[in-house]
């Protein structure tokens, strides 16, 4: 099992050039936010992930791809 700071690391840095943060709720959720620090210009809110199926890295690496094609796509969330 990976740990939620190793879990949010790999996370954040899936999405560069842009920026992202991802941090924990009191409820042990995710936020996920990706940015344009230039601009402050935000390309991704996702407010609620549950870490529960992030337990590999191929499944963190599986959401990163996921919300790599919601930005492609242009979306400002994803309901996943």
């Amino acid at each position: 099992m990976v740990s939620i700071s190793v879990l949010c690391i790999i996370v954040e840095s899936g999405f560069k050039p842009l920026s992202c943060e991802c941090t924990v709720n009191p409820n042990g959720l995710l936020r996920i936010k990706v940015y344009d620090r230039a601009t402050g210009r935000i390309d991704l809110l996702i407010p609620c992930v549950t870490p529960a199926r992030l337990t590999t890295v191929r499944a963190i690496s599986d959401l990163i791809g996921e919300l790599r094609t919601e930005l492609r796509a242009g979306r400002r969330a994803f309901a996943g």
